[in-house]
């Protein structure tokens, strides 16, 4: 599983003109699922993820985790993450895990972080075409990639 994180002041996700999904102080995760991803993968992401220590303490130093600021989680599914872009201009989503096992994994990942979270997350509608609107905190942006533990 491949992620991109962005540590943000407030994020929305929007499918048809109504919003589906909306946070203050926290995450959005761009999600994307690969064709080997298992539960184990989303089990060492979304741990990997809540334990990250990316918010400021009251010294302004990127000390604390989402969990202990308390912040919010939105989870958007994004398969493009997995875009191979090596041969010609037209990128290739042949890595990208098929919708049925994409979608599972999608949900047992947003189980897996909702497990250690107060809030509910919010989440965007898997395969819908979808309008994320964030305001991205420092900005911060972060990628993990399961296969790589980096």
């Amino acid at each position: 599983m491949r992620v991109v994180i962005q540590r943000v002041e407030q994020a929305s996700v929007v499918v048809s003109g109504e919003n589906v999904g909306e946070i203050g102080r926290g995450l959005l995760v761009l999600v994307g699922v690969e064709t080997a991803d298992t539960e184990e993968d989303a089990i060492w992401l979304a741990s990997k993820i809540l334990s990250l220590r990316i918010f400021d303490d009251e010294n302004k130093i990127p000390n604390l985790s989402l969990l202990q600021i308390d912040g919010e989680i939105l989870v958007v599914s994004q398969f493009t993450l997995h875009a191979l872009t090596k041969k010609g201009n037209r990128p290739s989503y042949m890595r990208a895990a098929n919708p049925e096992h994409a979608l599972k994994l999608y949900n047992f990942f947003s189980e897996e972080l909702q497990k250690n979270l107060v809030k509910p997350i919010a989440r965007g509608i898997f395969g819908a075409d979808m309008k994320v609107h964030l305001i991205n905190d420092g900005p911060l942006t972060i990628t993990i990639d399961s296969k790589n533990k980096e």
